[in-house]
């Protein structure tokens, strides 16, 4: 098995991760605990796992002029874009979020274009585009959208700013994946991102009644440390060290298809044309902005 298939299988395995975090997430805040203090449990989880792996098994210094780059990414990929997300979250709906994150592609799209210059190749707009509109049908197609919510716009516009700081995150660290082992990196990033946070999560951390907590709750906790802020920020950057930010960026689309699979095996979904269509036009669009452009003819 190659390098890029292996890239690929560790972005659909970060995805599936994510799209079971919009529900975990929901469950745990805001009674058990504040946004932002949960936001702290978890940096502060992987940021510890992080440290102890790299101290093991990579021997490796950051260079000084690198970090600023550094700095920056643990600013825009954990602590702006965790904390907003979060925030956001707790204020709108798991499938109002959805929505909203289609919005992280497009903007990684036009970041990689400007910043790396990618190829602004005809079939690669078509495939931002057919993804966009397959995850949006996948997330509101037959579902309640709660628009009586009254702090829903405030919730989406949070969550659409982290969906930016996400796609600035993931444009300015992949000049760092040719200098570092993807460990380093993630090793300063959130290191960083935990400097940040405490102070704003501190005093919900102290809140929390942890004696109380059910072993239901203790699980979504376990699996948002671990499974979202450890291995989907490991996959992520280990497949960004050989594939374009953009393809990245773009399996944030299959987040709606796989939420709706777990659902479906969970049997609280039900299978119908219009699903299979969305779902179909998602991988279509992954296929377009995956695949490597023919070389120019001389």
């Amino acid at each position: 098995m190659n390098d890029v298939v292996k890239s690929h299988m560790a972005l659909f395995v970060a995805n599936l991760i994510y799209a079971l975090t919009f529900t975990f997430a929901k469950d745990v805040m805001p009674e058990t605990i504040q946004p932002i203090g949960f936001i702290l449990v978890r940096v502060t989880g992987a940021m510890i796992l992080f440290q102890i792996i790299h101290s093991i098994w990579i021997r490796e210094k950051v260079k000084r002029e690198d970090y600023g780059i550094l700095i920056l990414c643990g600013l825009f990929g954990v602590a702006i874009n965790m904390m907003l997300f979060f925030k956001g979250l707790n204020y709108t709906t798991p499938i109002h979020a959805a929505v909203t994150m289609t919005s992280a592609p497009i903007i990684v799209f036009i970041l990689a274009v400007i910043f790396h210059g990618e190829k602004k190749l005809p079939l690669r707009i078509v495939g931002v585009a057919l993804g966009a509109v397959g995850a949006v049908v996948l997330a509101v197609y037959g579902r309640d959208l709660e628009l009586g919510n009254p702090k829903l716009a405030l919730g989406n516009l949070l969550v659409f700013v982290n969906a930016c700081s996400y796609a600035i995150y993931l444009t300015i660290v992949k000049p760092l994946m040719s200098k570092y082992h993807f460990l380093t990196i993630m090793k300063w990033v959130f290191t960083v991102g935990f400097i940040v946070v405490l102070p704003f999560g501190f005093t919900d951390v102290q809140a929390v009644e942890w004696s109380e907590i059910s072993n239901k709750i203790w699980g979504e906790i376990a699996f948002v440390v671990f499974g979202t802020s450890f291995l989907a920020y490991m996959f992520n950057i280990y497949a960004l060290k050989r594939l374009r930010a953009s393809t990245v960026g773009f399996y944030i689309y299959l987040q709606p298809v796989l939420a709706t699979v777990v659902a479906l095996l969970l049997g609280s979904d039900n299978l119908d044309p219009i699903k299979i269509i969305a779902s179909s036009i998602i991988f279509i669009g992954v296929y377009l902005v995956g695949r490597k452009p023919k070389p120019a003819k001389e």
